[in-house]
């Protein structure tokens, strides 16, 4: 049972989704995703990381990752956008299959408003967000003041976060939809 209503907003809320794919042009199947994300219905681009490369966390055996993080503002249910991410997944050949596998796009959201939700197909926070350097280097650089619900400052987090294994790619710039 969700915590947390997941319910329309009065007008909008401020939602955090992380984007990461290590294959097919990870770089190309990230920037499609941002803009997917941008022609979602009731929702709208306010802010983008720059891209980050970083070492898979399942088997080592698969190409490094390409990632970045959006913030959005929507009008949608937090259960409406984790459906309308899913079927961007899709659109872009996302199989689900090996835990920590490869994959051609993954799309979580990471925060939902200050929502805490914990349901059966979603949980805000985003499980593991405070221990993946992939997920809070580039949410601090679109967001550094942020609270996360139930776990507290960004900023914090961060602190306790090795910058290991994670590179900021140069020359990676906003997309503009």
């Amino acid at each position: 049972m969700p915590r947390g209503n997941g319910a329309r907003a009065a007008s909008s809320v401020i939602a955090y989704i992380g984007l990461g794919s290590n294959l097919a042009d990870p770089s190309a199947q990230v920037t499609q995703g941002i803009l997917a994300i941008a022609r979602l219905p009731e929702t709208r681009i306010i802010a983008q990381s720059s891209f980050y490369r970083s070492a898979p966390m399942g088997p080592p055996d698969q190409p490094d990752y390409i990632n970045a993080v959006t913030a959005i503002e929507t009008a949608q249910t937090a259960y409406d956008l984790l459906a309308s991410l899913q079927a961007v997944e899709a659109r872009h050949g996302r199989a689900r299959g090996l835990h920590w596998g490869p994959r051609t796009l993954d799309i979580d959201i990471l925060l939902y408003g200050a929502e805490r939700i914990t349901g059966l197909d979603l949980t805000v926070p985003h499980p593991g967000l405070s221990e993946r350097a992939f997920v809070l280097y580039p949410l601090y650089e679109i967001a550094p003041d942020l609270e996360i619900p139930g776990l507290g400052p960004l900023a914090g987090l961060l602190r306790r976060c090795e910058w290991r294994g994670i590179e900021r790619l140069s020359g990676s710039a906003p997309i503009t939809p």
